[in-house]
């Protein structure tokens, strides 16, 4: 694959995201930019909510995890498509009887500024990090494919990269990230069915024997029991559920496309109709590493010791030009579907939380901007950091990250909408920064404090219970109806 076809094909795929972006700017506002007029079709939203779901991690690091830990991250797949039920039904009914714009202003109805600007600090802080985890990535096979080849640095591929969602993204904002989402997810679906099939038509079988071979191999199997297993069925479920409900139904950059939608039902039909496809497009990615398990076998490829390169190693270097087409524009979707959801939200909430924007301020349009080019440089430093640092799987970084700072987060709301006492405000900072940090300390020594015991992503379950404990002993009189 030479240079210059790569190159045609990125600017191709970058064409398409800048047509989008011109007609879904056309008499753009502030409601535009952030709640796309509440007009968003609840089908295109749920369907382009799946490359969201998938996202750069996922398009990556599942397929080389199946090497070392077979299909057991089907078992947090159930989990997250029982967390989107859960934000569909407990979370979504709230944000709408508020008619929120950013999904942390409940909290400042319910127990004050503090506990509102605090959750939003919470949730920029962890969606910087998620958002350079997720970009880096892309930034990655584009540095390894593209400009090693023309002899440029990394840094400057990031930049290039942000610098591009930013300028799709700055006028339109959530309007545009929905259309754009649409089109990514296409993509990335037809870079996971071309895989797969290339896979199949190099090691001559079927999909029923390749997964046939797999079960023989060793490397299909889905339950693990041992309550000692860190792939445990039920330690893996929980954490799927408490992940998708922190990252989705706690996740501004998240909510605010299913705010989008004209209606509560409307909103719900599309978070169920997207908790049924999760299902099979995961496991259409564990199937996926597991067939490029075989065909390593079978072609005597040395497979990478980083898990997260084998995936872009055989695409690119082994499965043919239609193949490695469709995986550099699937990643491109699967990190921008991500990246562009993650500066809209990050700038909406600065902005509505932080700032305390109202969406009818037109006069801000100019700032607003300033600030969707802050974060991206945010982002972008972030990611130079990381790159310096990594020497273990991204989804790994990620879920741990996520677990840590959104712990407090999930018991605050579920503190709010489920308990009739009220939290002194003032408290509110501290618990969400003294709970991360008793968790990660009980995480580090949970083999010496508990007879060998080691802690998982279940830590993340540790992590909430401690702060929604911590909220009701400080926690005043019951609230009169």
């Amino acid at each position: 694959m030479s240079t210059g076809y790569v190159v045609a094909i990125l600017v191709g795929y970058f064409g398409l995201l800048y047509l989008i972006s011109r007609f879904s700017t056309r008499k753009a506002d502030s409601t535009t930019f952030f709640i796309a007029n509440r007009e968003a079709p609840w089908l295109l939203v749920s369907y382009g909510m799946i490359g969201v779901a998938i996202s750069g991690i996922t398009f990556i690091s599942v397929p080389g995890q199946v090497v070392n830990t077979q299909f057991s991250y089907m078992q947090m797949v159930f989990g997250y498509a029982i967390g989107l039920l859960i934000v569909a039904f407990v979370f979504l009914p709230v944000f709408y009887r508020v008619r929120a714009v950013s999904i942390y202003t409940f909290l400042e109805q319910r127990f004050g500024p503090r506990s509102h600007r605090t959750a939003a600090s919470l949730f920029l802080i962890a969606q910087t990090a998620t958002a350079s985890f997720k970009l880096f990535l892309m930034a990655s096979v584009l540095q390894i494919v593209l400009f090693n080849p023309l002899g440029m640095p990394f840094w400057l591929t990031v930049l290039f990269t942000l610098l591009l969602i930013w300028f799709y993204t700055y006028r339109g904002g959530i309007k545009t990230v929905i259309l754009t989402d649409a089109l990514q997810t296409t993509f990335l679906l037809l870079a996971l069915v071309l895989s797969i099939w290339a896979v199949s038509s190099q090691i001559d079988l079927s999909l029923g024997e390749m997964f046939q071979q797999m079960d023989q191999q060793g490397t299909s199997q889905v339950f693990f029991w041992g309550w000692d297993d860190p792939n445990n069925f039920f330690k893996l479920l929980l954490t799927g559920v408490l992940l998708t409900v922190m990252t989705n139904g706690l996740d501004q950059s998240v909510m605010q496309k299913h705010l989008t939608c004209k209606d509560l039902w409307s909103s719900q039909k599309n978070i169920t109709t997207l908790a049924v496809i999760i299902l099979l497009v995961n496991f259409l990615f564990l199937f996926l590493g597991g067939a490029l398990y075989l065909y390593s076998s079978q072609a005597g490829i040395e497979l990478p010791k980083l898990t997260d390169n084998i995936y872009p190693t055989i695409a690119i270097d082994h499965l043919g030009l239609a193949a490695g087409t469709f995986f550099l524009v699937g990643i491109a979707a699967a990190a921008y579907s991500s990246a562009d959801s993650s500066l809209t939200g990050l700038t909406t909430s600065f902005c509505i939380d932080i700032l305390g924007y109202r969406i009818e301020e037109e006069n801000r349009t100019r700032q607003r901007q300033l600030i969707h080019l802050m974060f991206t440089f945010l982002i972008f430093i972030l990611i130079m950091g990381f790159n310096n640092t990594n020497n273990e799987s991204v989804l790994y970084y990620f879920i741990r990250t996520s677990g840590f700072i959104y712990g407090p987060l999930l018991s605050l709301y579920l503190f709010g909408i489920y308990s009739v006492r009220t939290i002194k405000d003032k408290f509110v900072p501290i618990i969400c920064v003294l709970s991360p940090l008793v968790s990660f300390i009980l995480d580090q020594k949970s083999t010496d404090w508990l007879w060998g015991y080691e802690f998982g992503y279940d830590i993340l379950l540790v992590n909430s219970l401690i702060s929604y404990l911590a909220f009701y002993i400080l926690s005043g009189k019951q609230v009169h109806e």
